[in-house]
């Protein structure tokens, strides 16, 4: 816990001198090198209301996240291959005490299946999340999912990385889920306050705060070098939230020269038979989520911050605006709920929590895309060895673009030619074009290269 310094926060957020107008515009004056913040001048931003300096906020974030990522949104869908847990989490449906739930574990051939139908939709990355539960997730059953999803292969298309989301492990769980060839592990505190995470983890492993806080040390120690770390706000001031997020994030970066891959920022959304999400303790209203991710993304400019579908479109179209990187499509929170879900399946009965955002994979494309957007189904950097400590040098610098866009743009025209309706397809193309005329050099000749190739018929095309 030495690195969550909690008195120091609360110190932070009842400074004073940090409300006034003149220093928060230094700040963001400062912010738009996009080298990072402190822990202070984070703060002061969170203390921004200011009607004007709120919109400079936002600018800024949108400034900073396209000089490292240009226009680019990273698009992935979650895998749920089991609901029994044995916490008992005040927020999640999937919580040990709550009878209302039905349970479910997928077998591996019911996992292959959803992976077909993600595969179907035109998905190529897939986050595969699993309950807390040390014989229906263990690392034996995980282990043979990951393989059976990784051997499809339709025509070409297939999932190409696939993320995990499971509870902390020991060192040597952590080695074994690596040779998985897993990308990015997750692991999310929920809230950093430790008074508020006792109270919301009554029983069950993650009752142990240290235990999960240090997980991405234990991660990292093993050899997986690609981590995300997130809070789920609403369970306390999300301003402490925040600050303790980033404090996480920098210690990462300072003991192992490896910040945060991605930050998640999921919302408390009502869950079934779930007392905290139901009524949320510090529910965060839609002005302040907004500077959260700003904030977020002028702090650790490097991270991908990732958006889920627990958000409407509404709602995402205007934090799409401020920072995020990467988000979530055509999304299922229960076990089994891609291929039964036309099946009329009651996933509300089986499901982690509410989704606020139902659309398609295709409509979401079309959607972003209209915005200005690019749609990105890479999974390049994870299999040319660009993680851990070589992502960051080419994040942080800003040189990552270089890289994404050339194979940004190979994954989309891939997506339209094989699975877009013909009204997104159109739309994309038209994109692509007006895309193309933005480049120039040696970016441009090797983007129309590659975009060459996949209109032959190859697949899987990247730098």
């Amino acid at each position: 816990m030495e690195f969550i310094n909690e008195s120091y926060i609360n110190s932070l957020l009842e400074d004073e001198k940090l409300n006034h107008i003149n220093l928060q515009r230094e700040i963001l004056l400062k912010a738009s090198d996009a080298k990072g913040l402190t822990l202070r001048e984070s703060a002061a931003l969170l203390n921004i209301s200011d009607p004007e300096l709120l919109d400079e906020l936002f600018h800024k974030a949108k400034e900073v996240k396209e000089k490292i990522y240009g226009n680019r949104l990273v698009l992935f869908a979650p895998l749920y291959v089991t609901n029994l847990c044995v916490n008992n989490c005040l927020y999640c449906a999937f919580r040990k005490d709550n009878k209302e739930l039905k349970r479910r574990t997928l077998t591996v051939d019911e996992i292959e299946e959803e992976a077909r139908y993600l595969v179907l939709t035109g998905q190529k990355r897939i986050l595969l999340v699993a309950g807390e539960h040390p014989k229906k997730a263990s690392m034996e059953f995980i282990g043979e999912a990951i393989s059976r999803i990784y051997s499809i292969n339709i025509n070409g298309n297939n999932i190409r990385r696939l993320n995990v989301n499971t509870a902390p492990l020991t060192l040597n769980d952590f080695k074994l889920l690596k040779s998985f060839g897993i990308g990015t592990y997750q692991c999310f505190q929920e809230t950093y306050h430790y008074k508020t995470y006792k109270e919301m983890h009554p029983s069950g492993p993650k009752s142990d705060f240290a235990w999960r806080l240090y997980a991405m040390d234990r991660a990292l120690q093993a050899g997986i070098d690609d981590v995300g770390i997130g809070a789920l706000f609403g369970l306390t001031d999300y301003r402490f939230e925040t600050l303790a997020l980033l404090m996480h994030a920098a210690d990462l970066d300072y003991k192992y020269g490896i910040g945060p891959h991605t930050i998640s920022i999921p919302r408390l959304e009502p869950a079934l038979n779930a007392p905290a999400a139901i009524n949320p303790p510090h529910a965060v209203d839609d002005l302040s989520f907004k500077k959260i991710v700003a904030v977020i993304r002028l702090s650790v400019p490097y991270t991908g911050i990732i958006l889920s579908t627990r958000e409407r479109p509404e709602l995402r179209r205007e934090l799409f605006e401020v920072g995020v990187s990467q988000i979530s499509a055509g999304s299922r929170t229960a076990p089994g709920a891609y291929k039964e879900s036309q099946e009329s399946l009651d996933e509300h009965e089986l499901e982690q929590f509410q989704l606020g955002d139902h659309r398609s994979l295709d409509e979401v494309v079309k959607d972003i895309t209209s915005l200005g957007y690019m749609p990105s189904f890479c999974t390049a950097c994870y299999r040319s060895n660009r993680t851990g400590d070589r992502f960051m040098e080419l994040a942080k610098t800003g040189n990552i673009g270089k890289i994404c866009v050339p194979n940004a743009m190979a994954t989309f025209e891939e997506y339209l030619n094989d699975f877009a309706s013909e009204e997104t397809r159109m739309i994309g193309k038209h994109f692509i074009d007006n895309e193309l005329r933005k480049l120039s050099g040696a970016t441009k000749r090797r983007t129309e290269e590659m975009i060459q190739k996949v209109d032959a018929g190859e697949r899987d095309v990247y730098l």
